[in-house]
């Protein structure tokens, strides 16, 4: 099995485990298994993620800054602490209001 970029049995804090990249968007894994996906990502201001659809249900979490995040047509604006289930087959989008970091966890069924 692939290596995780995070050990397990090491604490961290989220926000300082990514820096954000002028005018891109960098992903990291935090677990990656046949049952789901935890990965760590960091948008520059004005980068998105166009619109698709995934198989699995998706939970984003943003962690740091403010972003846009557009399910099936309906828009929805959040910030640092806030979090939002992105279900399976519904096209969704991600755009960077500002820098902003999420974790984005896929749970796959």
């Amino acid at each position: 099995m692939e290596k995780n970029i995070f050990e397990h049995s090491n604490v961290f804090r989220f926000p300082e485990m990514v820096d954000y990249s002028a005018g891109g968007i960098i992903s990291k894994r935090v677990i990656d298994r046949p049952v789901g996906t935890v990965t760590l990502f960091s948008f520059d201001d004005g980068q998105r993620l166009s619109t698709h659809s995934a198989p699995y249900d998706a939970m984003l979490q943003v962690i740091e800054g403010k972003a846009e995040i557009i399910i099936n047509d309906v828009q929805f604006i959040l910030s640092a602490g806030e979090a939002i289930v992105m279900p399976a087959g519904i096209p969704h989008a991600v755009n960077a209001l500002e820098k902003f970091k999420m974790v984005l966890t896929m749970i796959k069924g």
